[in-house]
């Protein structure tokens, strides 16, 4: 792979294994993660199949992409792993992806080596074990704000509300406030202390839930800037794979279009032949080809950090966010009486895509964060940087 300018593989040069990545994880997908296993996942008492998920770590090993070789991972990049969340969010994959894979695998990587953390990872790759990231996540990462759990004495007490994939977590990664700054530490779901209650959520194939702990005894892994160190990691990894995430689903819903747009006729001609509907569906391509390129630039940027790796995944979160949804929308309107029904997906994209939106920050908020990290620095240099080519 050639190289940029020294610092590591060129942007968007995409390698043989990273195709047969994606061509082996849609595989995967179009076997295991129908419409129909889909929805008996959501209606089941997890929310996903526990067999399915182990497949997905030992067998196809898309758990292990962000784990380093010598920890018994793939030793992949940043990028690698957007590539797996874009085929299985085109799959509208369950099981938990974005508090396992997304959060706390990025967070114990970066965290300091011990066998607990070692021992966790390990299980984590092979997919024998889950996790979930107990802290508010619904906005950028902010150490001020971050942690609604205090740490004392090796204690943790607090209440985070809706921690995606909570309730089917084999160990809870929360991340707390001690007298020292950050804490990052390991606590048992079914240890004395600890309730969490499932929470309902517009998303059916992503379950949400209320963690209680109450003066709970937890494995410290992190304190100080190491802890916030994993922390900030976690959420920039987490919001370069979600909106990699938001690409698959739109991705999948335009080619769904386009397809019912070629067969669903009207006064004796496809739906797809009238000028409006082919300007619609060009809208939507736009849309995903520019929300591709934000989301990769940010795993680029998260995975080798040539590029300002904040302001890389605020643009692509503010940008994937409302085109994932402005797709699911137009796909729910272009299919017509039947994008209305339960019977049909659409609508289960659809909630995804607003669950999605709403995740690691609105893109208002993101967009604020851009204005704060390009605008806010004018006094200090003559101009902001634009590209020369």
């Amino acid at each position: 792979m050639a190289e940029a300018n020294g610092a590591g593989p060129q942007e968007f040069d995409v390698t043989d294994e990273q195709r047969e990545l994606r061509a082996g994880l849609r595989r995967f997908a179009e076997r295991v993660h129908v419409e129909a296993a889909v929805r008996a996942a959501a209606e089941s008492g997890e929310g996903f199949d526990r067999a399915s998920w182990s497949r997905l770590g030992g067998e196809l090993g898309a758990l292990a992409l962000a784990v380093p070789e010598d920890l018994g991972g793939a030793g992949g990049s940043c990028v690698d792993q957007a590539i797996a969340a874009e085929e299985l969010g085109a799959a509208l994959a369950t099981g938990p992806l974005l508090g396992t894979v997304g959060l706390a695998v990025p967070a114990l990587v970066v965290a300091p080596a011990s066998a607990e953390r070692d021992a966790l990872l390990a299980g984590l790759s092979e997919g024998t074990r889950t996790a979930a990231l107990v802290t508010p996540l619904f906005a950028p990462y902010d150490a001020a704000t971050a942690a609604a759990v205090t740490a004392e004495s090796g204690r943790l007490t607090g209440t985070v509300d809706q921690v995606p994939d909570a309730g089917a977590a084999d160990v809870l990664l929360v991340a707390a406030a001690g007298p020292d700054g950050p804490v990052l530490a390991l606590a048992d779901p079914g240890a004395a202390g600890v309730t969490v209650e499932p929470r309902g959520s517009l998303d059916l194939t992503r379950r949400v839930a209320r963690v209680r702990l109450d003066g709970v005894a937890g494995t410290v892994l992190a304190t100080g800037d190491d802890a916030d160190r994993a922390l900030r990691h976690a959420f920039r990894t987490a919001g370069a794979l979600l909106a990699a995430e938001q690409v698959g689903i739109a991705q999948h819903l335009l080619d769904r279009t386009v397809a019912y747009a070629k067969e669903r006729l009207q006064f004796g001609r496809p739906i797809g032949s009238f000028q409006a509907v082919k300007h619609r569906c060009a809208d939507m391509l736009v849309g995903v080809e520019h929300a591709r390129s934000a989301a990769l630039h940010a795993a680029w940027a998260v995975g080798f950090g040539v590029d300002d790796p904040d302001l890389a995944v605020s643009i692509a979160q503010a940008t994937c966010s409302e085109v994932c949804y402005r797709v699911a929308a137009e796909t729910i309107q272009l299919h017509g009486g039947i994008g209305f029904t339960w019977e049909h997906p659409a609508h289960l994209y659809y909630k995804r895509a607003i669950a999605d939106a709403a995740l690691l920050g609105s893109a208002e908020v993101h967009r604020e964060r851009i204005s704060a990290a390009v605008l806010d620095t004018l006094d200090e240099v003559p101009a902001p940087k634009v590209a020369t080519g």
